[in-house]
């Protein structure tokens, strides 16, 4: 058992060794992004339930 997860930390380490990791300008750049999509998204969905929510109020009444 103990050979086999060696074998199996050794070739994830391999694995790793293969990936093009990105530049660290290149991966704030795209944090950044994804971030500021995050928010303008979650304040869409945010006036979308505001909405909806009246509008199922009015329709209950």
């Amino acid at each position: 058992m103990k050979k086999k997860i060696l074998s199996f930390i050794n070739s994830v380490m391999n694995e790793l060794g293969k990936v093009s990791w990105p530049e660290k300008k290149v991966l704030k750049i795209t944090t950044g992004v994804i971030v500021v999509f995050m928010i303008l998204f979650s304040v869409y969905l945010g006036i979308a339930d505001i909405l909806f929510s009246g509008l199922i109020r009015i329709f209950l009444r």
